[in-house]
């Protein structure tokens, strides 16, 4: 078996076991930009919590991999989070018009907990209003959206930012799972 550096097989990353995080899923999220980051902070020993308009809901991805809502939108209250993942796809068009899930990336963004976003998920981070001033990347077909919510982009498969990180595309998906985990591990410890 390999192993994976920096970590025994199997072990639990202290730094973000405890966590929570939001995993927002809506009808046809790019399948491998909500399920990558999902299991790489699952791997890591985080809580994740799929949350759509409908609790009990499957989503079916671009590709016809499904995704169940363990949450509605407005059952989830920020504070009892660490953080947010943004799939690409078309799912971020229809999940910018929910005023709950604009509601919950302000409170995240103005705790400085960790927001993830790849490709047109920055499309959701633009309605949210927090891009101003905040170097990103995407996919290059949003750049121009990016840049006119102020936002400075740049063509790198991940960009960090304080506490939020973006990414391209799927190749660039294990950059993105690391710096995304890297930015939970950065976070206080989670009360006991």
């Amino acid at each position: 078996m390999t192993k994976i550096a920096g970590n025994k097989e199997g072990a639990i990353n202290h730094e973000i076991s405890r966590k929570k995080i939001i995993a927002l899923v809506d009808e046809e999220f790019e399948d491998l930009e909500l399920w990558y980051p999902v299991y790489r902070v699952r791997e890591e020993g985080a809580e994740v919590h799929l949350a759509g308009e409908q609790k009990g809901k499957t989503y079916i991805g671009k590709y016809g991999v499904p995704a169940v809502a363990e949450y509605s939108f407005e059952e989830l209250n920020s504070s009892d989070y660490d953080g947010i993942l943004v799939p690409g796809g078309w799912a971020p068009d229809k999940l910018r018009r929910y005023s709950k899930v604009l509601e919950l990336v302000k409170e995240i963004h103005a705790d400085r907990k960790p927001i993830g976003q790849i490709c047109h998920a920055g499309w959701v981070l633009i309605s949210a209003k927090i891009l101003d001033g905040v170097t990103v990347t995407s996919t290059p077909g949003i750049r121009d959206d990016m840049e006119n919510a102020g936002a400075i982009w740049k063509d790198e498969a991940v960009v960090v930012d304080g506490h939020i990180i973006s990414a391209r595309r799927p190749p660039d998906l294990p950059p993105y799972g690391k710096a995304f985990c890297d930015a939970l591990a950065a976070l206080p410890a989670a009360k006991e």
